[in-house]
């Protein structure tokens, strides 16, 4: 999530946890400890690739982050004046303002490291958007209450509470998306297929669905206002031809552990060469898609991996403008007319098939 959101997370943990005892000053240390696992952000790690992959890596640990409290708990006990405040009581406090920064990461399309240093996959149950406006109001409004009103404790809990409130909301139309969208997948033989649900950006009312096929990939948007309208797939190419080049290279294979199946693979002049694109297809919108990556170019008749990954501006995949493609999405919320294909905002050389009203 967005830093932002993370800091009034922390405050209302913070202000929940301690608020009784510490007044404001325990909002305030929320919202220093919600921001700390970002700090990642300054490291370098050499490329594009490994910047990406790299994030919400050891700093969103679960392992790293309760070592941390704990160290942080013992501390408080021995020098803080407020000796009053248990052990237990300080632990609990440093552990869930510094914790609920990664669980929340892990509710968002990008996934978290949770689980760091094991070798495992990040973890990703999307049910909101990097940016989602409704769960930050909710945080930021208990605060507010809190520092202008006094009753610290009372104000951030109630916040904190609507808060976790939007986020059952949120896993509930995830849950009754993926069920109307079942059916439509068993009838194309898709009920197996890798797929990915998630909200699309700034709102939970209005999922993306975009599932695997081999070679192909297919995109549907569902709301929670369709009705009884049927979700209607569109299915793209995802250049899986250069899938085995890409991943016969170190970056290529890191790109696969972090996203899955859900790449797209592409070949275009950059730079003056020719030069193998890797594009996330779980991030962003279709056709905006801001994750893509150099990983080769080619040599005479070979391909050779490039020195320094570089991220590519979405301008590269887009066919369309953002600001329009926010407004159809705005209007798509209140129901599936008029209706909005992502087609519409993919270049045609992409496009395998798509329903007639797109």
């Amino acid at each position: 999530m967005d830093s932002l959101t993370q800091a009034a997370l922390g405050a209302a943990v913070g202000g929940t946890v301690l608020g009784r005892r510490l007044g404001r000053k325990a909002i305030v240390i929320g919202a220093l400890l919600g921001t700390l696992p970002d700090l990642d952000v300054v490291l370098d790690y050499g490329d594009a690739v490994a910047n990406v992959t790299e994030h919400r890596g050891f700093s969103h640990s679960l392992f790293v982050l309760t070592g941390l409290a704990s160290l942080l708990a013992l501390l408080c006990r021995r020098f803080a004046p407020a000796r009053e405040i248990s052990l237990g009581r300080w632990w609990t406090f440093f552990v869930l303002c510094l914790v609920t920064h990664p669980l929340l990461d892990a509710l968002t399309t990008y996934g978290t490291q949770l689980w760091w240093p094991l070798d495992v996959a990040p973890v990703a149950y999307p049910i909101v958007f990097i940016i989602d406006p409704l769960y930050t109001l909710a945080l930021l409004g208990g605060i507010l209450a809190a520092l202008v009103g006094g009753r610290v404790h009372r104000a951030s809990a109630w916040g904190l509470a609507l808060a976790c409130a939007y986020l059952l909301f949120a896993a509930g139309a995830k849950l009754s998306v993926e069920q109307r969208l079942a059916p439509v997948l068993a009838a194309q033989g898709l009920e197996s297929a890798p797929r990915l649900v998630q909200p699309t950006p700034f709102n939970t009312l209005v999922w993306r669905a975009t599932v695997i096929d081999g070679d192909d990939h297919y995109e549907t948007l569902v709301g929670l206002f369709d009705g009884a309208a049927e979700p209607s797939l569109e299915r793209y190419r995802r250049g899986a031809e250069w899938e085995p080049l890409a991943r016969s290279h170190p970056r290529g294979e890191r790109l696969a552990w972090f996203a899955g199946p859900f790449l797209r693979y592409e070949t275009l002049d950059w730079e003056g060469q020719e030069t193998l694109i890797a594009t996330d297809l779980r991030l962003g919108f279709p056709g905006f898609h801001p994750f893509a990556f150099t990983l080769a170019t080619r040599e005479g008749d070979a391909w050779q991996a490039v020195a320094e990954s570089v991220q590519l501006a979405s301008p590269y995949q887009a066919n369309g403008d953002r600001r329009q493609a926010l407004r159809r999405l705005a209007a798509r919320l209140r129901g599936p007319e008029p209706p909005l294909c992502t087609s519409h905002f993919v270049a045609s050389e992409w496009v395998v098939e798509a329903p007639g009203h797109c």
